[in-house]
């Protein structure tokens, strides 16, 4: 049984680190928009336009990063059986029609970023997303088809913590 507390916090961890990224891309652009190079000779120069342009893109991406730490850390600690409806929280597995198994943690944001916990790699994945929305309300057992680009995939949850 996996410790949820660790789990979020190995979630939080990745997020701290996507945001610090984002951190250094935006001082990055502000530094090239506000570089005396930057100063537009004339009319068609843009190059100092466009880089203020993307400083403001990459503050609003620091933003984003916020907002998907706070949600995490305010997300209920759910305690998942095999008999309990998979809901946000959830750390579901499941195996394709080819045998494979993925993992994935159901939060409220920041779907698609990878974490490793111990010595699992799940992905983090959104309600909205057409494989999250999918798995809601379903249980250990429950089997579900989904077509994903264009091509039907045969899903069955194996495990829900």
């Amino acid at each position: 049984m996996i410790n949820k507390e660790a789990l979020l916090d190995s979630i939080i961890d990745e997020l701290r680190k996507i945001h610090q990224l984002a951190l250094d891309a935006t001082q990055r652009a502000i530094d090239q928009a506000t570089d005396k190079e930057a100063i537009a000779r004339s009319k068609y120069e843009t190059f100092g336009l466009e880089a203020s342009y993307l400083a403001h893109g990459q503050a609003v991406r620091v933003s984003e990063c916020e907002a998907d730490i706070l949600a995490y850390r305010k997300l209920p600690r759910l305690v998942y059986t095999e008999n309990s409806s998979i809901n946000q929280g959830a750390l579901v597995t499941l195996v394709n029609q080819d045998d494979v198994e993925s993992t994935f943690f159901i939060g409220p944001s920041a779907g698609g970023v990878k974490v490793a916990h111990q010595d699992l790699v799940f992905s983090l994945i959104t309600p909205s997303a057409p494989l999250g929305k999918a798995m809601i309300g379903q249980q250990v057992g429950d089997e579900f088809e989904l077509n994903l680009a264009g091509k039907k995939q045969q899903y069955e949850i194996i495990d829900v913590q």
